[in-house]
């Protein structure tokens, strides 16, 4: 009957997956080289690109808004000229350069004011009669004075029957409006592109068109980097790479000079979703900025070598060592044990099986497995009686044998897992890393800041349009509000006793008691949900009603946490946390408690860093902090920002802090770390399976055999021996069951036993008959 399993399946695979996994290291840590420079800066700068785009489609959005609002809450004179009418509605200030007032139908321009607005290319007629209630704004550059951002806002006019002079009136005419309503305009402004927002010492912003012409440029600090001949080319290239890839964002090598490297990152101001077409494919923000190459790091391919060659030399000498002690005499032991059973018996040519002696091992259980054989034979020629058959004391058996050739395994395995390859932070993470991560983390404080700006702002438009109106008519603006702003989670107003006379959305969780002026302040210091609030007073107005000055309120919003969970969420910057001037956290990237501490004490003390000293408002910090930002985390890159120096965020004292695992990073010596770690992993995963399969299906049963075996030899003749595999160990089992017999027959008859005839036991469990 052929054997199943057995010895030689463990050995053989242990010694393949060794060999498999000695291939590792060779592929993968050899395969890591010190780039000039590091993907991790690489990455960084098309993060600082998403991060610049989103600041610059953001304030374009914002604009948009404030564009609308401001036609809709200026009231036109009725009988005014469209002149007139567009002088009343022209938002003033610097960013405004034109507008033009067009009829809602035709497209036709009835006025216009400023500069002249470059209508060429957008189709007027059609924008005046979409029936969209708010038009994307639109990027135009095709002007003489060079880019424009052109936004759009629907005007209705009160409409007059007839002129002074009876005649009908021409605007009226123009927009179509017949008998009494509203005349209807499209509001066009033009304003010049805005400097967005970048950050970061020596780094560089160009916001780039379709055909890849810069449209804008501006610098973080100092004069704008300079592009020569080569590096020209990086504007078309970002700008082809988001039209033809379909990539959003990606990063670039521009030319080496002055023993610095220049790396650019590129981001796609579209929606990345493909939903938003305010702009259009094509238009591109790409950031620039020198770096320092990285030194050509160590090669890695030597230790990768002698770590496969030294592994290979392992698992031969460990599957050797197996095959020699514990395979080979196994199998001897199967081959005798069937002789001596088949000797047993009186057959003819087979008597002869018992004058052979056993040839016993001298290593472990074979070896007393073997003695035992040898006692039973003797025993059958009536040379011997029962005898006991004892092993030598402390003499390692094949479980030591396999303890030791795992820790051997280990040897190789353990020090790749912990010891070799680890570089400390300091000088595994460059300076331009750690420059960027405060970098991104300042520009999640402007995000922050710009938000809360923009809410305090539109609050402002809010109380100004409910001065003066009817209970009615404030409820009807609190509830519009509350519904365009999703940060708004509660939105209410206070009278002079600080009651709560008006409210849309939820409940506030904490009323803020009636404060003078306006800004933005922190509720409360404890609680499960931080409160937050913004107000602005509400200008007195004349009751006409009560015939005097209505008695002055405050409006307040109060803001969600969520909504700044969402803000301080970025990706690739790891960990980011919101804290208030004590340095507990109101709102994270991740879970949290509310006002807790910062997960650790390094990172406290870099967040203090950045306190600003007495008449300052505070500066940004950033390090490699080397006790991790959580118990057993690694080293990490940490960095702080003050929230706000100016605005109405500028008295909270908050903080935005950012922290992102080392080990994350795309830096050459976290890869070979990684890898070498992965490699003695896979070896230690390979040795203990294969090892212990062998200890379960071999060394287990091969103890159990050898103390029955030394039983029988030692006169049991009672105890049946049922064998459970069909392997060496189940064929040794089944031949001591039939020597057994044998021996049961010669001690009854005392002679020779005739067991030829006596049926062998089943290879399965069960109970003796």
């Amino acid at each position: 009957m052929p054997l199943l399993g057995g010895v030689r399946p463990p050995i053989a695979a242990l010694l393949c997956a060794l060999l498999a996994v000695a291939v590792f290291p060779t592929l993968g840590v050899g395969a890591v080289h010190e780039q000039e420079v590091p993907q991790a800066v690489r990455d960084a700068e098309r993060r600082i690109a998403e991060d610049a785009a989103d600041s610059f489609k953001t304030s374009v959005d914002v604009r948009a808004r404030t564009v609308r609002r401001s036609a809709a809450s200026v009231r036109a004179p009725a009988s005014g000229t469209p002149k007139a009418t567009l002088r009343s509605l022209l938002p003033t200030g610097p960013p405004v350069r034109g507008g033009v007032l067009l009829a809602p139908h035709t497209g036709k321009p009835l006025a216009a004011g400023g500069e002249t607005v470059p209508l060429t290319g957008v189709d007027a007629a059609a924008l005046a009669r979409s029936p969209a209630a708010n038009l994307p704004p639109r990027l135009v550059t095709s002007g003489r004075a060079g880019p424009r951002l052109l936004f759009f806002a629907r005007v209705a006019v009160p409409a007059p029957d007839r002129n002074q002079d009876g005649k009908p009136d021409q605007a009226r005419d123009l927009a179509g409006e017949q008998g009494d309503g509203a005349r209807e305009f499209l509001l066009v402004v033009s304003e010049k592109v805005a400097a967005f927002a970048v950050h970061g010492d020596g780094r560089t912003a160009q916001l780039v068109g379709r055909n890849g012409k810069v449209l804008a440029t501006t610098a973080a600090t100092g004069k704008p980097l300079t592009l020569d001949a080569k590096d020209r080319t990086l504007p078309s290239a970002a700008a082809d790479a988001g039209l033809h890839t379909g990539d959003a964002s990606g990063s670039m090598l521009g030319d080496g000079h002055d023993g610095l490297r220049r790396v650019a990152g590129w981001a796609s101001v579209a929606a990345m979703d493909g939903k938003d077409d305010t702009f259009g494919p094509g238009l591109t923000i790409l950031t620039l900025r020198d770096v320092t190459p990285a030194k050509s790091g160590a090669d890695h391919t030597g230790f990768a070598i002698v770590a496969a060659g030294a592994l290979v030399v392992i698992a031969v000498l460990v599957a050797l060592v197996l095959w020699v002690t514990v395979q080979r005499p196994l199998l001897r032991l199967h081959l005798s044990a069937a002789r001596l059973a088949k000797g047993a018996g009186e057959m003819p040519g087979v008597l002869a099986e018992l004058a052979r002696p056993v040839a016993a091992g001298a290593f472990g259980e074979p070896g007393r497995v073997g003695r035992a054989l040898e006692s039973i034979r003797r025993q059958l020629l009536g040379q011997t009686g029962p005898e006991p058959v004892r092993p030598v004391r402390r003499r390692p058996g094949a479980r030591a044998l396999v303890l030791i050739c795992t820790l051997v395994i280990a040897a190789w395995g353990v020090p790749l897992l912990f010891l070799l390859n680890r570089v400390p932070a300091a000088q595994a993470v460059p300076a331009a890393a750690v420059a960027d991560q405060q970098a991104r983390t300042e520009a999640t404080a402007d995000r922050v800041r710009q938000s809360l700006g923009q809410s305090h702002a539109d609050l402002a438009a809010t109380a100004s349009a409910i001065a003066g109106a009817p209970r009615e008519r404030a409820a009807q603006v609190l509830r519009r509000e509350h519904a365009d702003h999703p940060t708004y989670r509660s939105l209410y107003m206070l009278d002079h006793t600080g009651a709560i006379v008006l409210r849309a959305g939820k409940e506030p969780l904490r009323t803020l008691a009636r404060p003078t002026g306006d800004g933005i302040t922190q509720v409360n210091t404890s609680g499960k949900i931080p409160a937050i609030a913004a107000y602005v007073q509400i200008p007195t107005a004349k009751n006409a009603d009560k015939g005097g000055d209505t008695a002055s309120a405050v409006v307040v919003a109060e803001i969600g946490v969520d909504a700044l969970n969402n803000l301080v969420a970025r990706p690739g910057l790891g960990r980011v946390w919101l804290t208030d001037e004590h340095h507990r956290v109101l709102a994270a990237s991740v879970g949290f408690q509310a006002f807790q501490s910062l997960p650790s004490r390094a990172l406290t003390r870099l967040v203090a860093k950045t306190d600003a000293a007495p008449g300052g408002a505070g500066s940004p910090a950033s390090a490699v902090l080397h006790a991790g930002t959580a118990p057993g985390a690694g080293p990490s890159v940490a960095a702080a920002a003050p929230l706000a120096q100016t605005g109405p965020a500028a008295g909270l004292g908050w903080r935005v802090v950012s922290a992102e695992p080392a080990a994350a990073l795309k830096l050459a010596a976290y890869q070979v770390q990684s890898r070498t770690m992965l490699a003695g992993l896979l070896a230690l995963a390979a040795g203990g399976a294969c090892l212990s399969w062998l200890h379960i299906v071999v060394v287990r049963p091969l103890r159990t055999l050898t103390r029955c075996a030394e039983r029988l030899a030692d006169g049991d003749r009672r105890t049946v021996l049922y064998p459970v595999h069909h392997d060496e160990c189940g064929s040794v089992t089944r031949s001591l069951e039939l020597l057994r017999q044998a021996l049961v027959e010669r001690d009854r008859g005392g002679g020779r036993a005739y067991v030829a005839s006596v049926p062998a036991p089943s290879f399965q469990r069960g109970s003796a008959p």
